[in-house]
């Protein structure tokens, strides 16, 4: 069944108690929290992922979010992220319990899902070609993502670059997209189709509040894509719409030093990377106005099928 067919106090309920049980992609996850705004959450943004009692099913990873004491429930209350019962971060406060959830989730999976080539990079898909973005923080990644996803494209992650070692294909992870501060009132302004949670303020990345993934991307996340393009997007007011070809090479070095799990794979994590620059193309782009970045993104895509049909 899925999410949304639950009721809240159902929900509430299989989280304060052994669990809820959720797939997401190729990861099947077990939730506990006591906490509302962790229910909330859920509910708002994975509606159309599918859930089962947590006691049918194997989980990749179980995590758990709840205060860490006791006095905290009263003297500015914490929230603590457990995962397999350790503790790999230190409490945040309470009100920023459900973006720890989403922060927690890909730690666990940049951390031990150690079967792809993992690169810390958004990626979306169009016409079976899968562009990946990679950017620092501040370079309008998310919100370059969150356009594109509103506009035809496949949502296949907002963070996290899945390569299979074996296929060199990007699977699918399409959780919600994290916005942050001004990006948050640009994508509402930006289509009136984007639902975006609750805000959570005063993280230290600022405000941060997640926008829920499209039904099509959440229906489609079994199905793999082709790598077409490594595309490096930086936002820069009234900076003119420009994709600018990029060196192969200085775009592997990136991709490698960006790669949670590239040195832990040794050999192999540089055949992956070698084989995804080898059938990519490669750019560097610059944009002020997201819906002449969409654009152009529609017209990279329309040309890269032509050619191939040609």
């Amino acid at each position: 069944m899925k999410l949304l067919q639950l009721s809240s106090s159902d929900l509430r309920q299989q989280l304060a108690g052994e669990g809820i049980w959720l797939r997401a992609g190729p990861f099947s996850l077990t939730i506990r929290s006591k906490i509302p705004h962790v229910a909330e959450g859920l509910a708002d943004l994975y509606g159309q992922f599918e859930v089962r009692s947590s006691r049918q099913a194997f989980a990749d990873f179980h995590v758990e979010l709840n205060p860490p004491a006791i006095l905290r429930r009263w003297f500015r209350p914490q929230v603590s992220f457990s995962f397999d019962g350790s503790l790999p971060f230190k409490p945040l406060p309470l009100d920023q319990a459900y973006p720890m959830l989403e922060w927690g989730l890909n730690w666990c999976v940049s951390m031990h899902a150690h079967h792809y080539l993992i690169i810390h990079a958004a990626v979306v898909e169009k016409n079976g070609l899968a562009a990946i973005l990679p950017a620092p923080p501040g370079s309008g990644k998310s919100t370059l993502t969150a356009g594109l996803v509103l506009s035809g494209w496949r949502l296949l992650s907002d963070e996290l670059t899945l390569i299979d070692r074996k296929t060199g294909l990007i699977h699918a992870l399409p959780r919600p997209v994290s916005l942050k501060n001004q990006s948050i009132e640009v994508i509402r302004q930006f289509s009136s189709e984007a639902f975006i949670n609750r805000a959570t303020h005063d993280t230290t990345k600022g405000t941060v509040a997640h926008m829920r993934p499209p039904k099509s991307s959440v229906q489609r996340q079994y199905e793999p894509a082709r790598p077409g393009w490594v595309i490096f997007p930086k936002w820069r007011a009234d900076a003119e719409t420009l994709l600018t070809p990029r060196s192969k090479a200085q775009t592997f070095m990136f991709l490698a030093q960006n790669a949670f799990n590239y040195s832990h794979l040794g050999t192999d994590g540089f055949r992956v990377g070698t084989a995804l620059i080898g059938q990519v193309e490669c750019y560097d782009f610059q944009y002020g106005q997201l819906h002449e970045a969409v654009a152009a993104f529609n017209r990279l895509a329309d040309t890269s099928t032509q050619d191939a049909l040609v």
